[in-house]
């Protein structure tokens, strides 16, 4: 496996802004938490015993952000989001909360792709 298709642990907690505002380093430890309680998360190991992380793993680090910090969530509610069946009317609650995710994700994406059409005019 080759470490281009995969970013570290810092590079992760940069993206997420997952910053020690006592020292303004990365925040790897709450990613290292997240791991212990979210079976969903298991990092690629490279190199010695340093964590790299997918594409998919990055998104999925991303929902557990979203759901603890923005929605205020506990550790137990986001894990229940996660497990839930986004196509289950009994779960319409939890799906609304991953569609809120999903359209905000949306939303940031589509600026990024106007400022660049906006760029190519100029």
């Amino acid at each position: 496996m080759s470490k281009n298709n995969f970013i570290s642990i810092s590079e992760l907690a940069k993206r997420l802004n997952l910053i020690n505002k006592k020292n303004g380093k990365p925040s790897t430890h709450t990613i290292r938490f997240w791991e212990s309680q979210f079976s969903q998360l298991k990092p690629t190991i490279l190199g010695g015993n340093r964590r790299y992380y997918s594409n998919k793993d990055v998104e999925k680090i991303s929902l557990i952000k979203f759901l603890l910090k923005d929605q205020g969530l506990t550790i137990s509610g986001a894990k229940k989001v996660l497990n839930s069946n986004i196509n289950n009317l009994d779960d319409y609650n939890s799906s609304s909360i991953k569609a809120t995710y999903f359209k905000k994700e949306i939303k940031i994406k589509s600026k990024e792709l106007l400022k660049k059409i906006k760029g190519m005019r100029k």
